[in-house]
């Protein structure tokens, strides 16, 4: 309850009807409060789960159906335009797609930035 109210007072209202809950003892709310579902939203939330563990595996099997239809063509023979993960994006692991064109650079360290800094100044000063 402490975790996110609002959350708790919905599950017990879509779950069990209970709008009043401040009428039900401590020992009821306790009991409807562990009959929850796991997809609950404050379930979810003292998990730490991003999505239930129906909708992961779906995405799991979408991304396999995605993989095998993809290793079929000639793409996957260069290694090229391999299918994005559906179930990383929905865990907030999904890399982010690198395009010729972006405006940004990432890089993993401060020598590693200091050093395309400089060879962009040495470029342009000798253009």
């Amino acid at each position: 309850m402490a975790t996110d109210q609002d959350a708790w007072e919905c599950d017990l209202a879509e779950t069990y009807g209970v709008i009043d809950w401040e009428q039900l003892s401590v020992r009821k709310l306790a009991v409807l409060s562990s009959g929850l579902r796991d997809n609950s939203r404050i379930k979810m939330m003292l998990s730490g789960s991003r999505v239930s563990v129906d909708t992961y595996l779906r995405a799991l099997m979408a991304d396999s159906l995605s993989w095998l239809v993809w290793a079929k063509t000639k793409d996957a023979q260069e290694g090229k335009n391999r299918p994005t993960s559906i179930a990383a994006m929905l865990m907030g692991t999904a890399p982010e797609p690198k395009t010729e064109n972006s405006k940004y650079m990432q890089f993993d360290s401060g020598a590693d930035f200091s050093a395309v800094w400089a060879e962009l100044a040495t470029n342009e000063g000798g253009a």
